[in-house]
């Protein structure tokens, strides 16, 4: 459905139709953002099938509670806050964390690459992925929220439950940490 000016929606037009009872507006505003909810968890969690799950919990939170949804925040920052949530709860009740996943996610391939080059950009992905998970949490986090999803640092701040200047700095400690990471362990 079109938006003003033939703009898709906004998440504020989704959020009010939604709770008038729009489904909708409510399967847009859950698939617009159940990308980002998932790569969050992701990292988070460290693991593919774990973060499917809680991403579903999580959609379904926010859809029972989407009357509370108060608006002092983006939907983007509310959701991300209620995945921080369900991750953390399902990282208690595993009873440890979980962290061999990230180097078995497959990333896409180039299809015009040659079979030689998707070996070696296959290698380097599953590389980053691995020193990217030996990253403090919120270091990890901040550069996956910035990097893959382009949250600011005010977002980033709400979804990890720190304030905009921690974000700032675990963004810029775990870039820093990363590259030093890779460089050691570049193979020789």
């Amino acid at each position: 459905m079109i938006g003003r000016g033939g703009a898709p929606p906004d998440d504020a037009e989704l959020v009010r139709r939604g709770r008038q009872g729009d489904r909708d507006a409510i399967g847009q505003l859950l698939n617009r953002h159940q990308a980002v909810v998932y790569r969050f968890l992701l990292g988070l969690l460290a693991d593919e099938d774990l973060a499917a799950d809680v991403t579903q919990e999580t959609l379904v939170r926010a859809l029972r509670n989407l009357n509370g949804f108060r608006g002092d925040a983006s939907f983007r920052t509310w959701l991300l806050a209620i995945a921080r949530n369900e991750g953390r709860g399902a990282l208690r009740r595993a009873g440890r964390r979980r962290e061999a996943a990230l180097d078995e996610v497959a990333p896409p391939m180039d299809s015009g690459a040659t079979p030689e080059a998707q070996a070696m950009a296959s290698a380097e992905v599953r590389r980053v992925r691995r020193v990217l998970d030996t990253l403090p949490e919120k270091q990890r986090l901040s550069v996956y929220l910035r990097l893959f999803d382009g949250l600011s640092f005010r977002e980033i701040a709400r979804a990890t439950d720190s304030t905009e200047g921690s974000a700032r700095v675990n963004y810029h400690h775990g870039l820093r940490r990363l590259r030093e990471r890779l460089n050691d362990d570049e193979p020789h």
